[in-house]
């Protein structure tokens, strides 16, 4: 059975997920894109359910590596118009997927890790996980920052939000989990960050795109660094700033 009423329940529910207060109550997000829902299904996140646009190529893509993914999943499949209403995506690719959130309550990382604080723009939250992901800072903790779940964050991710583990909470739940763990604060005033030897393990902090650390994380902080640049510039997107200092300080020669 196709669905084409924007006011079907089961399209209702999925369009809840493209806001923060939908994904909230049922603890599942969304991830959109023939590539993104590959790697998600690779990845062992647990896939609650999938949407198809019901066209005759996506219907027959089930039969084909798309339908792999799958697993056990029975697609639903939506009229473009139903579609349309739980995409988030301009030019949707025909497939979404619900995944559930998985439960990561802040705890002490293993290794080195990654602290963003009051972190606003979702595309730089999804871009920061990205990098980390790449970068092996894979335990990123969130001090009330943008949703890493939106859709936006999500697709800017490019699947680094299925390999990471993602805490999220406030600044002093965040704090109280990095005990003991050195802090390295991220503020253009601080000393080269080409020039620092950090320790083996440690947190690298990002602060909000215009108002920089809070108060809280900076007094914490054991040391800070910054990215040395020319003059009239004197600042680098958060995103940017934090790919440099996770590539940097985690390949420091000791």
């Amino acid at each position: 059975m196709v669905i084409v009423s924007k006011q079907n329940p089961v399209v209702k529910e999925l369009a809840s997920l493209r806001e923060k207060k939908g994904r909230r109550e049922r603890g599942t997000f969304l991830v959109e894109g023939d590539k993104m829902f590959r790697e998600c299904a690779k990845s062992g996140m647990q896939i609650v359910r999938v949407a198809l646009l019901a066209t005759e190529e996506r219907l027959a893509s089930i039969g084909s590596s798309l339908g792999e993914s799958l697993g056990s999943a029975a697609p639903v499949l939506l009229g473009e118009d139903a579609f349309k209403a739980v995409s988030d995506e301009k030019t949707p690719q025909g497939v979404i997927a619900e995944v559930r959130i998985p439960d990561a309550p802040p705890s002490p990382p293993e290794g080195r890790c990654l602290l963003l604080d009051g972190v606003s723009d979702p595309a730089n939250v999804g871009a920061v996980i990205r990098t980390a992901a790449a970068a092996g800072y894979r335990e990123i903790y969130f001090a009330d920052c943008a949703d890493p779940y939106s859709p936006k964050s999500v697709r800017a991710s490019m699947s680094g939000v299925f390999y990471c583990k993602l805490m999220r909470g406030t600044r002093e739940e965040m704090l109280a989990a990095l005990g003991g763990v050195p802090l390295i604060a991220a503020d253009m005033d601080g000393a080269d960050a080409f020039a620092f030897v950090p320790p083996e393990k440690h947190c690298i902090c990002i602060g909000n795109e215009g108002n920089g650390l809070s108060d809280a994380v900076r007094g914490r902080a054991d040391c800070t660094v910054g990215i040395p640049m020319q003059a009239p510039m004197e600042s680098l997107n958060a995103a940017v700033s934090a790919a440099i200092l996770m590539y940097l300080l985690g390949h420091a020669k000791k």
